[in-house]
C-alpha cells in the first residue's frame, strides 16, 4: 500500500469514527464511558477486570470510568452471586437507555449514509468489513 493510500485510509477511518461518535444519546457521557455502557448493554454485567481487558485500559483507569458512571447513576456495582468476593458492574435502567438510544442513533445515521451509496460501493464495503474488523481487533 502506498503512503498516500495508507494516509487516506487512516484519515477516512478516523474521520468516520469521529463522525459516528457524534451520534449519542447524552453529551454528558464521555467516549470512554459510553463505550463501557455499550459493552454492558451488549454483554451484560462484567467485572472491572473484564471491562479493562475489553477496553484495553488499565484497571485503575477503568475504575475511574466506572466511578464516574456510578456517580451519574448509569451503572451499579453488585456482588457476584457465584463468588461473593467478586464485584460485578452492571448498567442501570438509565445506563441501558443511554446505550440503546445511542446505538439506535448510530445505526440510523449509518444506514442513511449506506443507502446513499450505489451497489458497487456497498459491495466493496462488504468485502472490506472483515479486514477492518481484524485491524480494529488487533
Amino acid at each position: 500500500m502506498t503512503d498516500a493510500l495508507d494516509d487516506d485510509l487512516r484519515i477516512a477511518i478516523l474521520r468516520l469514527s469521529r463522525r459516528m461518535r457524534l451520534e449519542r444519546a447524552s453529551a454528558d457521557v464521555t467516549d470512554g464511558q459510553l463505550s463501557v455502557l455499550l459493552a454492558l448493554w451488549k454483554e451484560g454485567a462484567q467485572t472491572l477486570s473484564s471491562l479493562s481487558e475489553y477496553e484495553r485500559v488499565t484497571p485503575p483507569s477503568m475504575n475511574r470510568t466506572v466511578n464516574a458512571l456510578v456517580e451519574a447513576g448509569l451503572v451499579s456495582r453488585t456482588t457476584a452471586p457465584e463468588d461473593g468476593r467478586k464485584v460485578l458492574i452492571q448498567a442501570t435502567d438509565a445506563g441501558l437507555e443511554v446505550a440503546s438510544e445511542t446505538k439506535r442513533r448510530r445505526v440510523a445515521w449509518f444506514a442513511t449514509r449506506l443507502a446513499e451509496l450505489d451497489a458497487n460501493e456497498r459491495a466493496v464495503l462488504d468485502a472490506a468489513a472483515p479486514i477492518l474488523r481484524t485491524l480494529a481487533d488487533s
